[in-house]
């Protein structure tokens, strides 16, 4: 960990192409925890209670915001990454989920998900990956709400992206959950190097395809993710339609209705796709409709924030959002407190202390 990570109100002015990157690797890491912590009071609710309870939600509702599982464990992931870069092996990732969780006292360990307390259970039963995967909950979400930092390392390469999130879902997903994590990745990779920077539809529609170009067509992540950003699409030509029959649009395309659970990877997926694509990359409104959509907030909002973060940089994304973001409370992960999600962009930027592989980061080398 830094001593004196960069902080969030130290802005990267975009000029050479290594600046370029360490911003949107900047934007990428702080998109993602913004989202997150925005999106974190919503978890679980539906639009309807959303709006009873806060009309519509435009920034922060709590007087102490902060992030969940899904920042934690992202740091968790870009640490290992940049200590192992792309020789990464699933030994290496198992191996860290050991040290770094199943071996240790947890503690209370709030907010994880289903699919990490699967995980760890078999882990601490002595099952090795992919076994280690086969629980209930193989195909949630918990794998793309980690995957941002793949695509930050992974800049302009998408299916190296997707490799090397797959190789760490190997320990705790399976399947769909897998192919959320590929896509997620695969974008972030794609939204790095668009040009030119900032909101763009061809620039959206590069990042998107780069999702998919990296899932099986007929699975249910392409599927949910195509239909959510279609119906983002045909929402913006609706001379009349409004922000919430957008939001009303994408949610309709892809929630399973009734189902009691809304860590579904495909759904999460899909939905945090489609309010990048309504909102043409912009960041404020990429996160804010996805946060307002309701189900997985937080897992939601912090990838939609991760890939417009990722597309638009640092600087675009609200000096009072990046400012509420701090150190990681180790809440879930307590080996995580103390980590900035600024500290591991600095590590994963190419050009950075961990671009190379095996290089002995001091921040990550005892990850894994």
């Amino acid at each position: 960990m830094s001593a004196a990570h960069p902080t969030p109100s130290d802005p990267v002015v975009p000029g050479r192409a290594g600046d370029r990157l360490r911003d949107r690797a900047r934007g990428a890491m702080l998109g993602l925890a913004v989202g997150d912590a925005l999106g974190a009071p919503a978890e679980n609710m539906k639009p309807s209670q959303i709006r009873r309870r806060w009309g519509r939600i435009e920034g922060f509702v709590e007087d102490d915001p902060a992030g969940t599982d899904d920042t934690e464990y992202a740091i968790f992931s870009g640490l290992l990454l940049a200590a192992h870069g792309s020789a990464l092996t699933v030994a290496q990732v198992e191996a860290a989920w050991h040290q770094w969780i199943a071996d240790r006292d947890e503690g209370p360990f709030r907010g994880a998900g289903f699919s990490e307390r699967g995980t760890l259970e078999n882990l601490r039963r002595g099952l090795a990956a992919p076994i280690s995967a086969q629980h209930r909950h193989a195909w949630s979400d918990g794998l793309a709400m980690r995957a941002a930092p793949f695509g930050v390392f992974a800049a302009g390469r998408p299916a190296e992206a997707a490799r090397l999130v797959a190789i760490d879902g190997t320990v705790s997903h399976d399947g769909e959950g897998i192919y959320g994590g590929r896509a997620v990745a695969a974008g972030v990779a794609t939204a790095m190097v668009a040009l030119p920077q900032g909101p763009s539809t061809p620039m959206v529609d590069a990042v998107i395809a780069a999702a998919l170009s990296v899932v099986p067509e007929d699975s249910w992540t392409a599927r949910s993710l195509r239909r959510a950003v279609g119906a983002a699409q045909r929402s913006r030509y609706d001379p009349g339609i409004t922000q919430l029959g957008t939001e009303r649009a994408v949610r309709s395309a892809v929630v399973v209705g009734g189902y009691p659970w809304t860590d579904l990877a495909p759904e999460a997926v899909g939905l945090a796709f489609g309010a990048f694509a309504a909102a043409r990359g912009d960041f404020s409104a990429s996160v804010l409709t996805a946060v307002n959509m309701g189900r997985d907030a937080d897992t939601t909002a912090a990838v939609a924030g991760a890939l417009a973060g990722a597309l638009c940089g640092a600087s675009a994304i609200p000096e009072a959002w990046a400012g509420a973001i701090g150190p990681a409370r180790g809440s879930c992960l307590p080996s995580m407190a103390g980590y900035h999600v600024l500290d591991i962009a600095e590590l994963l930027a190419p050009g950075g202390a961990g671009a190379a592989a095996g290089s002995g980061v001091e921040a990550g080398a005892g990850v894994g």
